[in-house]
C-alpha cells in the first residue's frame, strides 16, 4: 500500500497504460537479454577460472577434462545444431508456421 502507488506511477508513467508504459517496457524487453547474456558470460568466466567446488566434501577421484576446448566445442556444436533449422525455417519459409 505504501509503495504500490509510486511503483505503478513509475512503471506505467501515469495512472493508465499509455505511450510511456509501452516505451519503458519495450526498452526493458530489449535490454534484458543483453543483461542476461552478460551475467552468463561473467558466470562462465568465474566458473572457468575457479572450477566447480564440492560442498559435500566427498572425494571424487574421477578423471576430469578441462572446460576448454571440450565443453566449449560441445556448446558451440549444440548452438549450431539448434540455430541451423531455426534460421533455415525463418529465412527460407517464414510463413510455414503461420495462419
Amino acid at each position: 500500500p505504501y509503495i504500490g502507488h509510486t511503483l505503478v506511477e513509475s512503471a506505467c508513467g501515469g495512472f493508465s497504460v499509455d505511450n510511456p508504459t509501452l516505451t519503458r517496457f519495450f526498452a526493458l524487453h530489449f535490454l534484458l537479454p543483453f543483461a542476461i547474456a552478460g551475467i552468463t558470460i561473467i558466470h562462465l568466466t568465474f566458473l572457468h577460472e575457479s572450477g566447480s567446488n564440492n560442498p559435500l566434501g566427498i572425494s571424487s577421484d574421477s578423471d576430469k577434462i578441462p572446460f576448454h576446448p571440450y565443453y566449449s566445442f560441445k556448446d558451440i556444436l549444440g548452438l549450431t545444431l539448434m540455430l541451423t533449422p531455426f534460421l533455415t525455417l525463418a529465412l527460407f519459409s517464414p510463413n510455414l508456421l503461420g495462419d
